[in-house]
């Protein structure tokens, strides 16, 4: 690959991660890799969790019989995982569109003015701690290596990590959302007529407070403050639609 190479499709910067041959590596954990699916499915398995259990508990508290229950939350689940998946692959969509338009333009940069991207490049590292020397060397070795990978890196923060992943974030909040959802379903399902909505409430949080641990395990984070996030703004919603579905069923 040259040094001016294209990146229009942000598909390389995935395949030109450093290949570092002849240096022992020593193996690590860095949760940041995460970040991308980790969000979306943290995302769909709490609102699966958190709209179901609303939606259900809100048209129970109207008085709808069982079965209109049922039918509510079994099409929440259905609607709201593609809704998720739709909304995903859309708002990424936009972030990978945006980013390759950033690529080819700054592609373009480097065959027209090699020279002024090449001190564009050592500026930012003199900007982050090295003299102007060696901050040339620098800027001239990884020209030399990708040019449109250090631009990329380096000047408009796009790696292989963070870089958008429409689909991967379409599929997860869709398959995650769908079994947030679910589960309030299910204890809908099993649950006798007048224990519905506690039974609902109190299953909700304590999934809630669950998706919070898996959430601070797997991102490498303390537990407490996701759990007492994500179970607060949970509680907040049951009790809305609660109060909103009791009124409804009492006016009409």
């Amino acid at each position: 690959m040259n040094s001016t190479t294209p990146l229009g499709s942000s598909n390389e910067i995935e395949n030109a991660r450093p290949q570092l041959s002849g240096i022992q590596q020593h193996s690590e954990i860095h949760r940041v890799a995460r970040i991308g699916w980790l969000r979306a499915a943290i995302l769909g398995a709490n609102d699966g969790i958190v709209s179901t259990a609303s939606l259900i508990v809100g048209v129970a508290a109207s008085g709808a019989d069982k079965s209109s229950i049922l039918i509510a939350g079994i099409a929440g689940l259905a609607s709201g995982a593609f809704a998720m998946a739709a909304g995903e692959y859309v708002s990424v969509s936009s972030q990978s569109d945006t980013e390759g338009a950033d690529l080819s333009r700054e592609s373009g940069e480097l065959e027209s003015s090699p020279l002024a991207e090449h001190e564009e490049l050592a500026a930012l590292y003199v900007a982050r701690g090295l003299d102007a020397e060696l901050a040339q060397r620098v800027a001239s070795q990884l020209t030399a290596r990708n040019a449109i990978e250090a631009h990329a890196r380096d000047e408009l923060g796009i790696n292989w990590v963070m870089k958008a992943r429409p689909v991967q974030a379409a599929i997860t909040s869709a398959l995650m959302f769908g079994l947030g959802a679910l589960l309030p379903v299910l204890v809908a399902a099993i649950s006798p007529g007048p224990s519905l909505i506690p039974a609902v409430v109190v299953s909700a949080l304590v999934f809630l407070g669950g998706l919070g641990v898996l959430g601070a395990r797997a991102g490498g984070a303390p537990m407490l403050r996701p759990v007492v996030r994500v179970v607060f703004w949970g509680a907040v919603a049951l009790a809305v639609t609660a109060g909103v579905g009791a009124v409804l069923g009492t006016v009409i």
